[in-house]
């Protein structure tokens, strides 16, 4: 890489910004705080522990865990030692974890044990089990195939795993120059990370994608949102998705911004953050906003540090951004992606009005082409509702280990089937009119229906379930199951909501189950979803 290219791979990324902002923040989590120099030096700590535990280029390593400097440094520390980074879901049961690592061939699991009272080892063993903390720290890992390392980034010491200060001390015997040639020898076409997201089937297909076009995708977003490396970015995102792993920490490593993070959103905590730290940068589904402008209080605090919000994932009524405008950002942006692209597709710019921000996703990135397909995949005309179909170099790799999967959702001339049902205004905006199928999205979550009706159907008392979203004032959508009984079986809500909340994360549970006597049904025999969103 010479002084003029830009760096295409992320080791190349954090050496650069290590060099350029050495002694600006990185990362601000409660009383840690490391500068860009300070950061790499970590991440290459933690890549001397993970050669001298035999990690090899292409092996996935997975982190369970939530927002944390820990968690920063083992993303980094990862695909610098060129592994494929597996982010996990911290509101993940235990089966749905399982099944997630051991779908991704995790050959080590970075895991924060404690978060929010969860015992997250003893549920990848108990399966279904709800994670309570037993506090005898006796129970051994739960065997996975392929999984030869777990390390605890609390520090929780359990048979079988390596808490983070052994993990660190494991690897410091070797030279700086084998993490130099590890390092150098990550090229920017390797896989960086493996994320998964679930299909209409419900079953979770892992997107690949590369260094180069993760760091080429949030190089544009970051031109088109501003970000510089004067901005203090709150990320309350999680970082197991998109929008607070690529968005959050990827943006901030090629801009040298400082990253300010915090695990779970608490309206408080974050009015406190935005004081203390200066907060300028605020990114995060509309509940988050509809929150901080409704919080008790808020003229308490000094939030003229913030500059800009960027939001998506759900419904934005126009009122919420002119609100957000006049009370607490000069600039409010949306944007539109989906795991497959890199989550990034298409961003507002500054100069949009707020009617544009919330109606609109806004224009494609450079370099990326966006057009709309009737049935038979022909271009549409403006104005003309069809799927969107994206080509680019923000494109994923494919599914893992899923040639047809991969083969249906890409095209030979290089065609991303989003599912995803808009179309262009007369001004070039993309806008969503529609979802994936029957996805909706539940405080910036996607929520995919077959898996909760394959669930709600494992219950002895259903004879058939079908899930809706409906709006929901502070969520945007949350779900609504519909169920028939078997005959001679009663099917209580009370209980079949229970039953969901013992196997799935809370916010794909229904907040509601409703039970009919009959589906409505098309001439096809299918259930007719429609009708029961319109009930």
């Amino acid at each position: 890489m010479s002084e003029t290219e830009p760096p295409l791979t992320i080791p190349d990324a954090l050496d650069l910004a290590a060099v350029r902002s050495a002694d600006r923040e990185a990362v601000v989590d409660g009383d840690v705080r490391l500068t860009w120099a300070r950061l790499r030096d970590e991440v290459r700590a933690a890549v001397k522990s993970l050669l001298a535990l035999g990690t090899r280029r292409g092996d996935r390593i997975a982190v369970w865990a939530p927002n944390s400097h820990r968690w920063v440094v083992a993303a980094l520390a990862t695909v610098s030692a060129g592994a494929v980074l597996v982010p996990v879901n911290t509101r993940y049961k235990g089966a749905e974890a399982r099944w997630l690592l051991e779908r991704g061939g995790a050959r080590l699991l970075f895991v924060e044990n404690g978060f929010l009272g969860k015992d997250y080892l003893a549920m990848l063993g108990d399966g279904d089990g709800d994670g309570e903390r037993s506090g005898d720290g006796t129970r051994p890992v739960p065997a996975l195939p392929g999984l030869s390392r777990v390390v605890t980034l609390d520090g929780t010491e359990r048979p079988g795993t390596l808490p983070w200060d052994d993990f660190l001390t494991y690897g410091a015997h070797l030279p700086d120059t084998e993490v130099t040639v590890r390092t150098a020898s990550v090229r920017p076409d390797d896989p960086s990370d493996l994320l998964f997201t679930s299909g209409t089937t419900g079953r979770p297909k892992g997107a690949l994608t590369t260094h180069r076009q993760n760091l080429t995708t949030y190089r544009a977003w970051s031109g088109r949102t501003g970000l510089t490396g004067e901005d203090r970015y709150l990320i309350i995102n999680p970082l197991f998705h998109c929008f607070g792993y690529k968005a959050g920490i990827l943006a901030c490593l090629l801009r040298g911004a400082t990253m300010v993070l915090q695990p779970v959103f608490d309206v408080q905590r974050a009015l406190t953050a935005v004081e203390t730290e200066r907060i300028s940068v605020l990114p995060g589904p509309p509940t988050i906003y509809t929150e901080l402008l409704d919080a008790p209080g808020r003229e308490l605090f000094d939030l003229s540090s913030l500059r800009l919000a960027v939001t998506g994932a759900a419904v934005v009524p126009v009122a919420l951004v002119r609100r957000m405008r006049a009370e607490l950002f000069p600039e409010v942006l949306t944007a539109y992606g989906l795991t497959e692209s890199c989550g990034t597709v298409t961003v507002c710019s500054a100069d949009d009005d707020a009617e544009t921000v919330a109606l609109t996703a806004g224009r494609p990135i450079d370099g990326v082409e966006v057009r709309i397909n009737d049935g038979d995949r022909r271009p549409l005309p403006v104005g003309r509702d069809g799927e969107i179909m994206v080509r680019g170099y923000n494109v994923m790799l494919g599914y893992l280990d899923d040639p047809a999967a991969s083969a249906a959702a890409v095209d030979a001339d290089g065609w991303l089937a989003t599912g995803d049902v808009g179309h262009f205004d007369e001004r070039g905006n993309l806008v969503v009119t529609g979802r994936s199928k029957d996805m909706f999205v539940v405080g910036g979550f996607n929520v995919y229906p077959a898996e909760v009706e394959q669930v709600l159907a494992g219950h002895d008392a259903v004879a058939e379930a079908a899930v809706v979203g409906v709006p929901d004032a502070r969520l945007g959508e949350v779900g609504r199951a519909y169920v028939t009984a078997r005959p001679g079986a009663g099917a209580d809500p009370d209980t079949l909501l229970g039953h969901c909340r013992e196997r799935l994360a809370n916010f794909k549970v229904p907040r509601e189950v409703v039970v009919l006597g009959t589906f409505p049904r098309n001439a096809s025999g299918k259930i007719d979803k429609v009708a029961l969103r319109t009930d």
